[in-house]
């Protein structure tokens, strides 16, 4: 064999299936907005008299959607729609990613998403949910120069250098390349740290296989190889035996005097026939090379690949014919399983997420707002009937228009525009054709217009104080 074409076949046979099994949950994750608990707005504790010496207690006011839509502008203005999917890719494919939050130049929250080729967190000491420090190690385009920023609970360090290796060693030659960074109004390139905290949050993958985290295709990457494997021998069992090779007994073929070559004594051609002058000669063929185990050897390893993913079959072989709406939802049980358990998990980092920037807001009492929650849409695929049937048993059963239209599917965002709809078509409703009051219909028209047309005097006033009026 020619290492050529070994060397083409082996660029041919890959099939990226493992990028198919990220894909397949990455694409399902999707968040619509943040809904947070009931806050109350005034600072009197509940029942407490207000201030003016009244009995009654102050009225309290919950700030449940200023928070929500406070949260979603946070979430819009960064770009979040399409960057969070950057942020759950990242994670699924490299084990974790972060996101920074820092305070911008107009005073709102940045939130940027870090690769971990960037960023390193430690965390604090049988604490896996608060970080003891954060490091993020990048090249600046602009200047040329390697620049790190150190994070600390209570201080910031800015160091950069000249070299162009963007790594840290724990060589002291190395170490000692870095300097402090000047800082407009800090020399040493320290500075403290206004949050209190570290402005990463880890989006960890399968901490719970690893406390690093663990990509969605590092399970299959065996099964990935025997794939490949599995092509190269198909391409190669095409290359050499799928042709029937012909043979003849008896025939005498020409040389060319010249260069002393056999000459090919036939042309295989549909249009062409073969004779023979001796008849002695023989033709025959060989059988071709049965191609269907090595492509049963394909499926069975993608099969594998599929049952240990939890990707749905369809996913991958695309052989979907004849199959009800039912099979299909229950070959999709298992993807969704593990898309719900990866929304749990994010779900909480995307709450510290925002418990950060409104801690860059100076909103202490929403930094510290646990009874957050991150609102996924619905990774399981369903038809817009299906939706809508749901809805009108929810509604008989007293559940909240709004909660209703949020598991159609809709944003807090549509939702808020929907309300407003809603209310607008309330008063331009047609009014009723009959102005008559329920309490006159049925009545004797001429009755009618003797309750209408009733003088009488007002009641405590005589009617002469009536006619002077």
């Amino acid at each position: 064999m020619d290492p050529k074409d070994a060397h083409d076949w082996m660029r041919i046979a890959r099939a990226n299936w493992t990028g198919l099994v990220i894909d397949a949950p990455a694409e399902r994750m999707g968040v619509s907005g943040f809904r947070f608990g009931n806050q109350e707005a005034d600072d009197a504790p509940a029942g407490e008299p207000p201030a003016d010496g009244k009995s009654a207690p102050a009225p309290r006011k919950s700030k449940t959607k200023t928070a929500d839509d406070e949260a979603n502008r946070i979430w819009q203005e960064n770009h979040m729609d399409a960057d969070s999917d950057l942020v759950h890719y990242g994670a699924l494919s490299q084990r974790r990613a972060f996101v920074l939050v820092e305070k911008g130049d107009d005073g709102r929250p940045v939130l940027t998403h870090e690769t971990p080729r960037q960023v390193a967190v430690e965390h604090m000491p049988g604490n896996r949910r608060r970080l003891a420090a954060g490091l993020k190690l990048w090249r600046d385009d602009w200047t040329g120069e390697t620049k790190a920023t150190l994070w600390l609970p209570d201080k910031v360090h800015h160091f950069v250098t000249k070299s162009g290796s963007v790594s840290f060693s724990i060589r002291a030659a190395e170490l000692r390349q870095w300097d402090a960074m000047a800082l407009p109004n800090v020399d040493d390139g320290t500075e403290t740290n206004p949050l209190g905290m570290v402005p990463l949050v880890p989006f960890i993958n399968r901490r719970n296989r690893r406390p690093e985290g663990m990509a969605e295709h590092e399970d299959i990457t065996s099964i990935q190889d025997r794939i490949n494997l599995s092509l190269i021998n198909l391409i190669a069992a095409m290359r050499y035996g799928a042709f029937r090779q012909r043979w003849s007994v008896g025939l005498e073929v020409d040389e060319d005097p010249m260069t002393g070559q056999k000459i090919q004594p036939f042309t295989l051609d549909i249009k062409t026939l073969w004779t023979a002058g001796d008849p002695d000669v023989k033709f025959g063929e060989f059988a071709a090379t049965d191609l269907v185990p090595y492509v049963r050897a394909v499926e069975s390893a993608v099969q594998d690949l599929a049952a240990i993913s939890r990707t749905p079959p369809h996913y991958l072989l695309g052989q979907v014919v004849n199959v009800s709406g039912d099979a299909l939802k229950a070959a999709e049980t298992g993807l969704v399983s593990k898309v719900r358990d990866r929304q749990r998990n994010f779900g909480e980092s995307w709450e510290q997420v925002m418990r950060l920037a409104f801690l860059v807001l100076g909103d202490k009492e929403r930094a510290n707002a646990y009874d957050a929650e991150t609102v996924w849409r619905d990774p399981e695929s369903r038809s817009i009937s299906e939706l809508a049937d749901a809805a009108v048993k929810k509604s008989s059963a007293g559940v909240p228009w709004r909660q209703r239209m949020e598991d159609m599917g809709y944003t807090p965002a549509e939702i808020d525009r929907m309300e407003i709809d809603r209310a607008a078509d309330a008063m331009n409703s047609t009014p009723p054709t009959n102005p008559v009051p329920a309490q006159l219909q049925g009545r004797a028209d001429a009755q009618i217009n003797k309750l209408s047309q009733d003088q009488r005097p007002v009641i405590g006033r005589s009617a002469d104080d009536s006619n002077a009026a």
